[in-house]
């Protein structure tokens, strides 16, 4: 079956790594397939990464929601030095990510480099997987930096 080796190293990597994210994605990905749910694999493909961000946005945001950050905190943030610099931080990681997508677009067989490398870093360096994109956008950065120097 096309796939499934590496879906279930995946699987195992995760489990291995203690990275729920990794083994779970690479669990439903081998219950859909071994279901004869191929349909759904376009729709994921297409929408996974929206409704992806849908759900970390609103994780995020739920502080604002429940009361616990006020108008006035969030007026800070453009006024104060780390405001600004969240600010800056925000359009640079949102621009690496874009980066990230059109290299994962143009050699989708890096995902799984960049899983083994999340891995690396949440066993090694006690890191958080928030997702390969960037990932992929700090490798973009890497290898245009790489293309300067040649």
């Amino acid at each position: 079956m096309n796939g499934v080796p590496i879906l279930v190293a995946l699987l195992l990597v995760g489990i291995i790594a203690r990275s729920n994210l990794i083994a779970t994605a690479a669990c439903v990905l081998l219950i859909i397939k071994f279901s004869n749910l191929n349909f759904i694999f376009p729709l994921l493909e297409r929408r996974g990464l929206e409704v992806g961000l849908l759900f970390l946005l609103l994780a995020i945001l739920v502080p604002v929601a429940s009361g616990k950050v006020t108008e006035k905190e969030l007026l800070g943030t453009f006024t104060s030095l780390p405001g600004i610099l969240a600010i800056i931080g925000g359009a640079l990681a949102t621009h690496l990510n874009g980066e990230g997508l059109r290299l994962l677009q143009i050699d989708p067989e890096m995902i799984f480099g960049l899983l083994i490398g999340s891995v690396f870093g949440i066993v090694f360096l006690n890191g958080i997987p928030v997702g390969p994109l960037m990932a992929a956008g700090l490798t973009a950065l890497f290898l245009e930096t790489i293309r300067l120097f040649k």
